[in-house]
């Protein structure tokens, strides 16, 4: 069926003419791979860098025949940018050098539009995988909800989204109106993902503009409401989605959690500067699975060392934001998609996130990160 779709939303872009009216889409090679999954599509068109918002038009006329094919639901277009390379620049280019990427100092004039609704952008991030990253955002967002603001959840981790799990939601978002999606609600907190798109087990094998376009379309194309904070689970590492979200949005600061042991920390420390250097306010560490406590001796285990993160807070000059102890309840209620601060938000573990979770907003406050900051230009050199 989808090699079908695939063959259909060929059919129907090599009848839309190119730029500037010459050939069509298909045949002057302007089309990426087509992702097909469960009436979803989704491609990109490759356009000169200083036509692309002059040539919007061309999208959308891409995307209205797209979805004028019977069995697709849902396109997602996005125009991908391609800088044309001076003689100079292409002579260069033949002898191979070292690139070095710098941030290039913002603009007053091209403040970043915040998201209707919402007062407060922040992200969760961290260095590498496997440190529970998507865990602690649960918790911490539903650690803020219990503190008494108004939450919603980002899943930004295009290839690996966790949150529809941890938060034990299911379903297509439904449309509000035009192109704008009504998010899912899991215990009172709003959340949109990329894994109410697609199936579980379907990989998301995507271009950089892919991802940027479908995190642009669930920020500003989904109706959130009235949020205090919308908290972003960022994926692992430091690339197209992390300068997405510093660049599209004025957010708020970013929390980077960490294991304690040395390994994971050079990691995080990389995710710490870039956001700096992207001029996101760090919020602070959190050091997950910070220590074992025995649940038959009650004696305490340093499996991965102890207090790492906080002495690379201390060392850094931002805040510690607390530990979260490797603990076999934590765990199970994650996968049952139960976090533990719903499931049991009297116990030790709902009060540490609750913990975390006033100091977090204190320093969201203390920020005044209301103001639309300017957005960083990423130049390579």
């Amino acid at each position: 069926m989808s090699d079908a779709i695939k063959q259909a939303v060929l059919d129907r872009l090599s009848r839309v003419k190119g730029p500037d009216l010459e050939g069509d889409l298909v045949s002057l090679g302007l089309v990426s791979d087509i992702f097909v999954s469960d009436g979803r599509v989704a491609f990109s068109i490759t356009v000169p860098a200083d036509r692309a918002r002059e040539l919007e038009p061309l999208r959308q006329a891409a995307e209205k025949v797209v979805l004028e094919i019977d069995g697709v639901e849902r396109a997602m277009v996005a125009l991908t940018a391609e800088r044309k390379v001076s003689g100079d620049a292409a002579s260069a280019r033949s002898t191979p050098s070292p690139a070095r990427a710098r941030v290039a100092a913002p603009e007053a004039s091209s403040a970043k539009p915040g998201v209707p609704g919402v007062r407060h952008i922040i992200a969760v991030a961290s260095g590498k995988g496997g440190v529970g990253k998507s865990t602690t955002t649960a918790n911490l967002a539903l650690a803020l909800k219990a503190n008494g603001l108004r939450v919603g959840v980002l899943d930004a981790d295009i290839y690996g989204p966790s949150i529809p799990r941890l938060f034990h939601v299911s379903g297509r978002p439904e449309p509000v109106s035009g192109r704008v999606l009504k998010p899912l609600e899991g215990y009172g907190v709003k959340v949109m993902s990329m894994g109410f798109m697609v199936e579980e087990d379907t990989p998301m094998i995507w271009r950089g503009p892919m991802v940027m376009s479908a995190l642009t379309q669930m920020l500003r194309e989904v109706a959130w409401g009235d949020l205090d904070v919308l908290v972003v689970d960022m994926p692992p590492g430091t690339g197209d989605a992390q300068l997405t979200m510093a660049q599209q949005v004025p957010l708020s600061g970013a929390v980077i959690v960490s294991t304690p042991q040395d390994l994971a920390l050079i990691d995080a420390r990389k995710g710490l500067n870039m956001f700096r250097r992207v001029e996101v306010p760090v919020l602070g560490i959190v050091e997950n699975m910070s220590y074992f406590l025995c649940p038959d001796c009650g004696s305490r285990h340093d499996i991965f060392g102890h207090g790492g993160a906080r002495a690379e807070a201390e060392k850094l000059g931002v805040p510690f934001l607390g530990e979260v102890p490797l603990d076999m309840q934590i765990r199970i209620t994650s996968d049952a998609g139960t976090p533990v601060v719903v499931s049991d938000p009297d116990g030790p573990h709902a009060r540490i996130y609750r913990d975390i979770a006033s100091r977090v907003w204190a320093a969201v406050e203390r920020s005044g990160s209301d103001a639309r900051r300017a957005a960083p230009a990423i130049v390579i050199e």
